[in-house]
């Protein structure tokens, strides 16, 4: 979560499909299974992708130069990235498009020449690894992976045109919360990704080992104060808490439903306002 241009590779890369075991999810790549499923988390993972196309490099070199004459580019990439393959009786209009095999010659790694985008193919790629492999996957995820694989097209079509649509479209919906033009305002204002490694004193490390729940892992204290150090705003205490985001870090959905919980209120208050969650350290476990 610190590391965001290991983020943008883990979004664009290879991703090995394999499992020791049913607590290992190598094969989601840095998802969890039930993001893939809800589509959670995605406003943070497109914002990402934007800000690695508006500020770097392929080889993550910070590019010279005024990162809004790239917008298009980004706008590109994007696309490519969420494209899936258009329905035979698709409507010709470019703002209805949901296929970009047209992009494939800029972005090769991210669509395929038919239109196949990097996430619809991992979807099916990992739907495929959990039918297949019933013995080292959850039996909710083996029994889901049939039904999710046929409906993703469909569904991920629908995200696709609504992603395009412009802010103040006439035919825009205000359910719709991630549009292409929101991320990439967010990731002109938000900069270059982060390369950030966080490493807390050893006396704070102590001071939360004897104030954490013995069964809560301290990993989960600890990325919840570095991430929180390197992200507040200097205008207020708090910082939004991206819930799936973290789910996805740490391999599986324990942070959400288990973890967060179980966080003392003396060291991290939460609060949710307008389905938004969000969160503050207090002062005496920040390093």
């Amino acid at each position: 979560m610190l590391n965001e241009w290991q983020e943008f590779l883990d979004y664009t890369g290879p991703v090995v499909y394999k499992a020791d075991g049913k607590k290992d999810t190598t094969w989601l790549g840095r998802f969890t299974f039930e993001t893939l499923r809800d589509f959670s988390g995605l406003s943070r993972i497109l914002t990402i992708l934007a800000r690695g196309f508006l500020f770097h490099g392929p080889d993550g070199t910070v590019l010279e130069g005024e990162p809004r004459e790239r917008i298009d580019h980004a706008r590109r990439g994007l696309c490519a990235w969420c494209s899936v393959p258009e329905r035979a009786d698709a409507r010709p209009e470019w703002q209805y498009r949901t296929g970009f095999g047209s992009f494939h010659g800029e972005f090769p790694a991210l669509v395929d020449e038919d239109g196949r985008g990097w996430f619809c193919r991992h979807f099916h790629a990992a739907m495929a690894f959990a039918r297949d492999n019933p013995k080292v996957v959850r039996k909710a995820y083996f029994e889901a992976a049939g039904e999710l694989d046929k409906k993703f097209d469909g569904e991920w079509r629908k995200k696709v045109r609504q992603f395009q649509m412009p802010l103040f479209s006439s035919n825009a919906d205000a359910a719709w919360v991630i549009r292409f033009d929101d991320v990439i305002a967010d990731a002109l204002e938000l900069g270059p990704l982060r390369r950030s490694t966080f490493d807390l004193p050893d006396n704070l490390l102590a001071k939360i080992e004897m104030a954490k729940p013995p069964k809560l892992p301290v990993e989960v204290i600890q990325t919840h104060i570095a991430y929180y150090a390197a992200n507040k705003p200097e205008d207020s205490e708090w910082v939004v808490l991206p819930v799936a985001n973290f789910d996805c870090w740490f391999g599986d959905t324990n942070f959400g439903r288990k973890y967060l919980s179980q966080i003392p209120e003396e060291i991290i208050q939460r609060s949710n306002s307008f389905g938004v969650s969000r969160y503050r350290v207090l002062p005496e476990f920040l390093p």
